[in-house]
């Protein structure tokens, strides 16, 4: 009972801190948004294409590129406008189609201009690469057709675009040793990854409250009660851990009403989210153990947090960091944390498949804990 009421205490104590909630629900928002909407933007390159032809044919290959979920078309009038819109990273790439691609097919060419060394340069190549290859092969169809049946070609085009628009696309899943590498995207990756980071940023920074509360003399108060030191670090442990988990509901909620964010399995999410809570609890009362006055729990707690969330993976996919680096971010909770959300946003996994990281978090809580603890302890009996 007197655990639950120096909890309670402490929670209204956090309600009424506007700069608290503001880092706690208004923050995580914004960077959700920013992040998730920089995140799936990356999903659509823009192509600039130049019809120098105007006929049927450069107009149903601009249809098929228009067609492509990976490609956004902006028209443009001649190659000169094309090209500066290249130069000032306006488009990662552009399609040129010369008014000879009405003629005999050995003639039918495009032009397709990419900057050098550009990551989106060579994804819009290869979904323009793709886009027109589904055209090249309506075509092929309509002249093995007009072969066999007789006619023009032309006359076969548009059977065979139905056929084509028919058939369910090849899907090819990339797979490195065995294991899938797809990753979240959009607001699915900024959701989850930022309920990492600010669960953990909020909770060491919330370690002012315990220094606060050291340095106005409560926890004396509350010894010279019949209050032992056990019950007063089960109240803040409480405080700290329920305080994480409103947090991480409170994204959760943004997540999935605003922005249609998939959770995964309820039970492994679930499980994580209290697992993740907590790490961040454990985290936020050593660090109120360890700073000597608020202004080093609230300025020092929260850049370590950010170190940590960098290093394992909030900020980027550890998959495209070297080697070493990668081993680096598990040497702190969020990486375990990151590599869990993502088995469960990308590759559908449940409670098995992520026993390992939650096994981990759970070490880096007992250890956290534990040492927040003994320290507490010793300070209120000194």
């Amino acid at each position: 009972m007197i655990a639950a009421t120096i909890a309670a205490t402490a929670l209204r104590r956090v309600v009424r801190d506007r700069t608290g909630l503001f880092f706690m629900v208004v923050l995580p928002l914004l960077i959700i948004v920013l992040v998730g909407s920089s995140v799936r933007e990356q999903d659509r390159v823009a192509v600039g294409v130049v019809d120098e032809s105007g006929g049927v044919l450069a107009g149903e290959l601009v249809d098929d590129l228009r067609r492509s979920d990976s490609i956004e078309v902006r028209t443009f009038d001649d190659r000169d406008d094309l090209r500066r819109a290249l130069r000032r990273a306006e488009l990662s790439a552009g399609v040129v189609i010369p008014a000879s691609v009405e003629e005999e097919a050995a003639t039918r060419t495009v032009t397709l201009l990419s900057p050098p060394a550009s990551g989106t340069g060579i994804a819009a190549e290869q979904a323009v690469r793709a886009a027109l290859a589904r055209r090249a092969t309506v075509m092929t169809a309509a002249a093995f057709a007009a072969e066999v049946v007789g006619g023009d070609p032309a006359d076969h085009l548009a059977t065979a675009a139905a056929l084509a628009d028919g058939t369910p696309p090849l899907t090819v899943r990339t797979t490195v040793g065995g294991e899938s590498r797809t990753l979240p995207v959009g607001f699915t990756y900024s959701s989850s990854t930022m309920l990492v980071l600010f669960v953990f940023v909020n909770a060491v920074a919330g370690g002012a409250t315990i220094v606060q509360t050291r340095q106005l003399g409560l926890y004396e108060r509350m010894l010279a009660a019949p209050v032992t030191a056990g019950r007063i670090i089960a109240g803040e442990t409480a405080s700290y851990l329920l305080l994480a988990l409103l947090q991480s509901l409170v994204i959760v909620g943004i997540g999935a009403a605003l922005f249609q964010v998939s959770w995964g399995d309820p039970v492994a999410a679930a499980a994580l989210v209290v697992v993740w809570a907590a790490v961040g609890a454990a985290a936020g009362m050593l660090a109120g153990t360890l700073a000597r006055t608020p202004d080093q729990a609230t300025s020092i707690g929260p850049m370590v947090g950010i170190a940590f969330g960098m290093l394992g993976g909030c900020m980027w996919p550890l998959e495209i960091v070297p080697p070493v680096m990668q081993a680096v971010g598990h040497l702190v909770p969020h990486g375990w944390a990151v590599d869990a959300w993502i088995e469960l946003l990308s590759r559908d996994g449940g409670v098995g498949d992520i026993a390992r990281p939650l096994a981990v978090l759970a070490g880096f809580a007992a250890a956290f804990g534990v040492a927040a603890a003994l320290r507490l302890r010793r300070r209120l009996l000194v």
